[in-house]
């Protein structure tokens, strides 16, 4: 199956909040209480309960003295997810679709997802379950797409194949955050100024930890396990019956 994403054109959101509120309804997910803290943005940040949210930056502007740039803020879906490699019970994986998925029996509550998150994304609902946008796996696998992309009015979130959507995107001429990062992100973005401005780091990476976990420590703690274990009915093989035979001889 082909891989599916998202491009995400910030100069075309005009800050509606539609995704938000699509999000909710298709995830049947509840409202929360929040107050004004002197910002348009609302909710403030990610939770259990906002898979995904609207970030509102205000930025200088000669001619009217402000501006406002708004950036669609959710998991990123990345091809090479750090959540993924890091989880120990398997409750994080890559559907098929391209999609990090949750399967929440598994989860265990650890909280190693968060930490090796480069996007700061996983939160946990009441039950130290970890929760995220899912890319609405379940809608794009039944030919749909995801409800953000559904209820977005200037039709800002496009979804469809990866590869078709990165081409579309280089051929704006526009910055394109995320085509090159962690084997390309699931979700990329448009944008009209430099990743900074957006708050986004314009070089995301995987924690060195969670490489040396996956890639070198955890398959050497199986090299070592089998190794002690080999040694173990190595030793038994040798040494083991004849010495039981010798203590048999003596107290004879």
């Amino acid at each position: 199956m082909k891989r599916y994403g998202l491009l995400i054109d910030t100069s075309r959101c005009i800050g509606c909040r539609s995704c938000q509120v699509t999000c909710k309804q298709w995830n049947q997910l509840p409202a929360e209480a929040t107050v004004n803290r002197g910002s348009f943005e609302n909710p403030p940040d990610l939770s259990n309960n906002n898979y995904n949210k609207i970030r509102f930056i205000e930025v200088a502007e000669p001619k009217n003295g402000v501006d406002w740039y708004f950036l669609s803020q959710r998991c990123m879906h990345c091809a090479d997810p750090g959540c993924v490699k890091v989880c120990p019970s398997g409750a994080l994986s890559k559907s098929e679709t391209g999609a990090v998925v949750i399967n929440k029996e598994k989860c265990i509550g650890c909280n190693y997802c968060k930490g090796a998150c480069p996007f700061n994304v996983p939160r946990y609902d009441a039950d130290r379950k970890v929760a995220k946008c899912h890319l609405c796996n379940e809608r794009v696998l039944n030919g749909m797409e995801p409800a953000c992309a559904k209820g977005c009015p200037p039709k800002a979130i496009r979804f469809g194949e990866w590869d078709a959507l990165l081409k579309d995107a280089k051929a704006t001429g526009k910055y394109v955050y995320g085509a090159d990062s962690l084997g390309g992100t699931g979700v990329l973005y448009l944008l009209e100024d430099k990743p900074e401005a957006y708050g986004l780091d314009p070089r995301p990476s995987i924690p060195l930890s969670v490489t040396l976990w996956k890639d070198i420590l955890r398959p050497l703690g199986w090299v070592a396990m089998i190794g002690a274990l080999c040694g173990a009915v190595g030793h038994y093989a040798a040494i083991g019956p004849k010495k039981l035979d010798k203590e048999e001889k003596e107290g004879a």
